[in-house]
Parts: structure tokens; sequence; C-alpha cells
């Protein structure tokens, strides 16, 4: 357990390909055609929840347990397109078994445009 604490910003960076694209339209369903069928430079849109593991994979590195995910969608993401994730402790309360969180997330890509922002409140569990 990595112990949040308030004004910490952790970053995480990712480029998604065509072959997790695909997948993930398998996995959800969501398979529409700007999701399958390549542009002009060979690149698709990427499923915007499939952007949103980025804060998803964020928590699981430090065990969180989120309660509510807000996400906003500024604007597509592309294979081949690397975006990064800066998530902020905004308020951290300790409690006897765990810590009580907020959390900001702001996603971009590589021109620092933004392209996903989230709000989270969740959990991390203290160890036994």
């Amino acid at each position: 357990m990595t112990q949040p604490i308030e004004g910490k910003t952790r970053t995480f960076e990712r480029t998604f390909s065509v072959e997790d694209v695909q997948q993930f339209a398998e996995l959800s369903g969501d398979s529409q055609s700007r999701h399958t069928e390549p542009d002009e430079d060979g690149r698709v849109m990427v499923q915007g929840l499939l952007t949103a593991t980025m804060p998803t994979k964020m928590g699981s590195d430090n065990q969180v347990l989120a309660r509510t995910m807000e996400f906003r969608f500024h604007q597509p993401v592309y294979t081949g397109e690397p975006i990064t994730c800066r998530s902020t402790y905004d308020t951290v309360v300790e409690r006897d078994d765990r810590y009580e969180f907020t959390s900001n997330i702001v996603c971009e890509n590589a021109d620092g445009e933004t392209v996903l922002t989230a709000a989270v409140e969740g959990i991390v569990w203290k160890d036994n």
C-alpha cells in the first residue's frame, strides 16, 4: 500500500496500439467503424473508456478502491499517440483503517492538449 499524500502527483504514459483497440472492441462490444477502420495514416480512434483505463491502472498501482469516477472526454485519442496522465491527490483524510481521498486527473497528448479529465473519490486500506 502506498499512503496517499495530499498534493502528491503521480504520472503514467501510454501509447495505445491498433491491437489494443481491437481487443477492447471485442471485450466491450464497442466496435464502431471509427475504432476498426484505419484512417489515411493507419490510425484508429481509441475508445474513450479504453483511454480511461489509464487512471484505472494508476489506481491499481496504489491499491485504490474507487467509490466514484467521473470522466470528461475532451477530444479523441488515436493509436500511436503518446498520452500522459497526471493524478493529484486533492484531499486525504486518515481514518483508523483507511485513507479517504479525492483526486483529479488530467490526460494530455504529446502536443499538451487535454484529452481526458477525471475526478475520483475513493479509499486506500491501511495494511494490517
